[in-house]
């Protein structure tokens, strides 16, 4: 033994990276079937796997410019991290955007802006920006909901992100007066930490599901009584990122935890079905509705991606003909979101946030619906200028989800799907988690929506507004096309914005509905 190891200590160093290339060469050439490229070109062929593997970050940190990227190019997440981190988030020297493109937004400004009194709320509080309607007064819901933010966190599950990521985003939207939406995941004990909460479920019922896997009004109506941070309710119709498709959330990111609040399996991909089963049709749906706001006396709403527009249409008839309906609709644009999907559900199916949100609230409109419900938008609106542009289509409030992702530290390595988020956010991994400080990352989110909220505000006012409800559609102008270059959004997409009522700030500060601790302050 001992001349044998006598032998292997005498063996050069090179000689044994010599013979580890060897033995890399024959696995490569006798034994691997899988790879073409290795087996034809022995050990240098695993170079071209190496350099595929870090190319998204090279192109991402080297390559790519400013503006470049998608689905958040640098520019945009630069400014949402400044804003999070209350750092400058200015540019100089004048835009690099090449403003003659295809869907630049101009927003019009008065020749004299909006002017702030001295006893004005914005003028003690920058950042105060509620939604001018109350969700659920129209149909005189019992416990009805005036958001006290315009800006607010989207539908995305317990277990799609992480416990660290979940629990930070609810304490950052407490300190600035946000809803958080659960996700179709549940409701977990980190969605729990002070801020005001949106139940979502779809069709898995996850929350709210009955053994056999059908939805169950008793747990609904104890999950409501037993947690009074539920403002409202929101039923999934299909997402962005997949519409049709239902939810998937990969085994490899199914925790003990997660799978009892959710009902499923450890370690098992979870696949909730791509229709429901608690209805079937719109009448069913607008029943449901109707039956879960009686029960649980909070406003009801739906979200859903667009696409074909003839059940729209009956929902729509039937709210008209029945005087019930859902107090808000969430549209969902088909640029995609947090959620896992196949490139062909992401890439195609499902219309653009502006050409699906501009069709639906039309068609509401041409019934006269429109001020009886809310419209929240959901589709990469996180930033002021594409904030206006949907409040002059019609958007009342809207819902973020990658932006905030981003502000409590997500770097955009759109690994979401594989349980391997670097930055602890969208993973169960308790080692990546760990980089997530908590406490920090609650004030980067608040962070950021106060100062988005402040410049949103300051737009508004340089276009002669106090609140961006009151948003034109020919107050928006967007470049078409190199024949009609450019035109307000009224004849771009041939509608007219119904008026929003809407008195001062002052009254919505004084709103007994008003959310969040927001409402606690201003008694």
């Amino acid at each position: 033994m001992e001349v044998i190891l006598d032998f292997l200590a005498g063996i050069q160093w090179w000689l044994w990276v010599l013979i580890f290339l060897f033995l890399v060469a024959l696995r490569d050439i006798f034994f691997q079937k899988s790879h073409t490229i290795s087996h034809n070109y022995p050990v240098v062929g695993h170079l071209r796997y190496w350099l595929e593997s870090i190319g998204p970050e090279m192109r991402q940190y080297f390559v790519a410019n400013n503006r470049e990227e998608l689905p958040f190019n640098r520019i945009e997440r630069g400014w949402i991290y400044a804003s999070a981190k209350k750092e400058n988030n200015y540019e100089g020297f004048g835009t690099d955007r090449d403003i003659y493109s295809h869907q630049h937004i101009f927003i019009k400004n008065a020749l004299m802006g909006y002017q702030i009194a001295e006893n004005h709320p914005n003028k003690e509080n920058p950042y105060f920006l509620p939604c001018a309607k109350v969700i659920g007064a129209y149909n005189k819901r019992r416990k009805p909901y005036r958001p006290s933010s315009v800006i607010n966190i989207s539908a995305m599950s317990f277990g799609s992100l992480s416990a660290a990521a979940v629990e930070a985003m609810n304490k950052g939207v407490e300190k600035c007066h946000a809803y958080h939406n659960t996700g179709e995941g549940g409701l977990s004990p980190y969605h729990k930490q002070g801020g005001d909460v949106v139940f979502h479920f779809g069709t898995g019922y996850f929350g709210v599901r009955s053994k056999n896997g059908n939805f169950s009004m008793e747990k609904m109506k104890i999950l409501v009584d037993e947690n009074p941070c539920i403002k409202a309710i929101e039923i999934k119709l299909s997402q962005g990122a997949k519409p049709g498709k239902g939810g998937v959330l990969p085994g490899a990111k199914i925790t003990p935890e997660i799978a009892e609040i959710r009902g499923v399996e450890v370690g098992k991909d979870v696949l909730s079905p791509a229709t429901h089963k608690a209805f079937s049709s719109i009448p069913e749906l607008l029943n449901l509705i109707e039956d879960i706001a009686e029960q649980t006396g909070l406003p009801v709403g739906i979200k859903a991606a667009i696409g074909k527009l003839n059940q729209w249409e009956d929902l729509a008839d039937l709210m008209k003909t029945t005087g019930k309906g859902p107090d808000f609709i969430t549209i969902d644009g088909g640029e995609g979101g947090t959620g896992a999907a196949p490139p062909s559900f992401a890439d195609h199916v499902s219309l653009p946030w502006v050409y699906g949100f501009a069709s639906i609230y039309k068609l509401f409109k041409d019934r006269n619906l429109t001020e009886r419900i809310v419209f929240i938008g959901s589709g990469k609106l996180g930033f002021p200028a594409k904030a206006a542009m949907a409040f002059a289509m019609g958007v009342d409030c809207i819902n973020v989800a990658r932006e905030a992702m981003m502000s409590i530290g997500c770097i955009q390595a759109q690994v979401c799907h594989t349980n391997r988020c670097p930055a602890g956010v969208a993973t169960q991994s308790k080692w990546l988690q760990n980089g997530i400080d908590v406490p920090l990352k609650s004030d980067r989110l608040a962070q950021y929506f106060k100062t988005f909220r402040k410049e949103f505000l300051e737009i508004t006012h340089a276009s002669g507004y106090e609140h961006p409800c009151q948003f034109k559609m020919s107050d928006i102008q967007v470049n078409v096309d190199d024949d009609y270059l450019s035109a307000d959004l009224e004849k771009v997409y041939g509608y007219k914005k119904s008026k929003v009522p809407f008195d001062s700030m002052q009254k919505l500060i004084d709103c007994e509905y008003l959310g969040g601790k927001m409402a606690i302050e201003a008694s």
